[in-house]
């Protein structure tokens, strides 16, 4: 099975189209560091919970929407080295692709699915 890391980040709506700029630069560097898929996701229905919920989790102001994303790796191995070349990656510097949002509340991880199901 693959190796999933995903993201939840608070983008400032004015900033949709940097973000989407953003993203296709970095996302295609990923894809060639041995991605097979990587989805970015602009907040739609994203209800307000009343303990807890995705705006919390990265203190999103009025201002802002709730962005959702995931890089599907073929397994760990592949992940963690396309990781490392991204750290090293000068395309990804911020002074080349500067990120159109506040990087220190964007939560991630890295996952092992456990239940897939497919058609």
């Amino acid at each position: 099975m693959s190796y999933i890391d995903g993201f939840v980040l608070a983008v400032p709506t004015a900033n949709k189209d940097k973000f989407i700029k953003h993203a296709n630069e970095g996302d295609s560097v990923f894809m060639e560091f041995g991605a097979l898929r990587v989805v970015e996701c602009w907040g739609d229905d994203v209800p307000k919970g009343e303990q807890t919920d995705f705006f919390r989790s990265v203190k999103a102001e009025q201002d802002e929407t709730v962005v959702f994303s995931w890089i599907e790796w073929p397994d760990k191995a592949t992940r963690d080295a396309g990781m490392k070349k991204m750290m090293e990656d000068p395309r990804m510097s911020p002074e080349i692709n500067p990120m159109p949002f506040d990087g220190k509340r964007m939560i991630y991880g890295g996952f092992v699915p456990i239940v897939e199901l497919k058609k």
